[in-house]
């Protein structure tokens, strides 16, 4: 392993995380290097976007010779539905995958989501590599969480399905938009907030802007923010205790997702503004004052919107809310802070969280 690299532990294997400029070049080679049973053949599952930038780029690493296919799914939250998870097992099934053959995740979180899917369910599970193309896949990439939405809400039917290699190629980033770049960034800011404010401290120090960022720097804020996230996950792989706290600001910004319409607003502006409602439910429920002030200066400069949308309603979030994953005999619970690094698990009333709404404006 080199300084450029992670090794998480996960309960079926262990498995590496590299971040190396022009890594998708040479995707072949650190398969070779990082995956103990060499595979007899590959599926590339991409998006219609990444496609036209990158495919090339990861099929022609692999020698002549080299059983590679490829299918390719629209791009954005439209892919992880019921009906391009069948496309993509039939077209798997169509190739002749066997049980020795490995899925290539090519894109970003959707595209990982649904690829990590298949691998965990075509023949009761085959391995799979993530090959991350934005910035906000650094997170979703790391964990084994994998699965596709339903209509009443994201995320509802999936697994716990490890890959067997993360290759992140930062250069892929250089290709995104800045609302894909403000949406990635939400989670960097995120594993601040729970887990170290001095990380936090750094990125406002360093992060100004998203033009122009040094690839030596996003290299390491990328490490970094990994790093916060495989500790948590290595204890906590299926969710049963603090893996919890990684969805802090998710329980609001997931119901604003939903009630929007996926693809309306971006994963990550939707978890901002779903931070910055904890932050403020925090010092309410613990009678506390957080030095949130920089943090919130520091949104705003990078172009966040950090208010609920005025035209969706208080009783349709609170209805979606209901329905996230954290939330059990039909109560509702969010990741609070006690203060920076210190998150917890709380359950809120309705009426509370109806008072918080008529606060912001709702």
């Amino acid at each position: 392993m080199t300084d450029s690299s992670l090794k998480i532990k996960a309960s079926k294997h262990s498995y590496a995380v590299i971040v190396d400029p022009g890594s998708r070049k040479k995707a072949y080679q650190y398969i070779q290097e990082n995956v103990k049973n060499k595979p007899t053949s590959y599926l590339i599952i991409t998006d219609d976007k990444v496609a036209s930038l990158f495919l090339d780029d990861v099929v022609k690493s692999f020698p002549v010779g080299t059983k590679v296919e490829s299918v390719i799914v629209p791009h954005g939250e439209k892919a992880k539905s019921f009906n391009q998870f069948e496309n993509v097992l039939t077209a798997a099934l169509e190739y002749n995958l066997d049980r020795k053959s490995m899925i290539i995740a090519l894109g970003g979180g959707v595209v990982g989501d649904l690829a990590g899917f298949v691998a965990a369910t075509y023949m009761r599970g085959i391995p799979f590599v993530q090959m991350p193309t934005t910035l906000l896949a650094h997170d979703s990439s790391v964990g084994g969480k994998v699965g596709i939405n339903h209509e009443i809400g994201k995320n509802l039917i999936g697994a716990f399905h490890p890959p067997s290699l993360v290759l992140y190629d930062p250069e892929c980033l250089l290709t995104l938009p800045e609302h894909e770049w403000r949406s990635g960034f939400a989670e960097v800011i995120k594993h601040g907030f729970i887990a170290d404010h001095l990380f936090l401290d750094w990125i406002n120090d360093n992060i100004t802007s998203f033009q122009d960022l040094d690839m030596n720097l996003l290299t390491e804020m990328l490490l970094r923010s990994i790093k916060i996230k495989a500790d948590i996950v290595e204890q906590d792989e299926k969710e049963a205790g603090i893996r919890a706290y990684l969805n802090f600001g998710h329980t609001l910004g997931h119901a604003i997702e939903a009630e929007l319409g996926y693809g309306e607003i971006t994963h990550g502006e939707a978890v901002v503004i779903g931070m910055v409602f904890a932050l403020a439910l925090s010092e309410k429920k613990f009678n506390i004052k957080l030095p949130t002030e920089k943090y919130i200066i520091m949104l705003k400069r990078l172009g966040y919107n950090i208010t609920i949308p005025n035209h969706v309603s208080n009783e349709n979030l609170i209805r979606k809310m209901k329905m996230d994953k954290k939330s059990f005999n039909h109560s509702i619970h969010f990741v609070l802070l006690k203060e920076f690094g210190k998150p917890s698990l709380v359950e809120v009333s309705e009426k509370v969280l109806e008072q918080e709404l008529i606060g912001e404006g709702k």
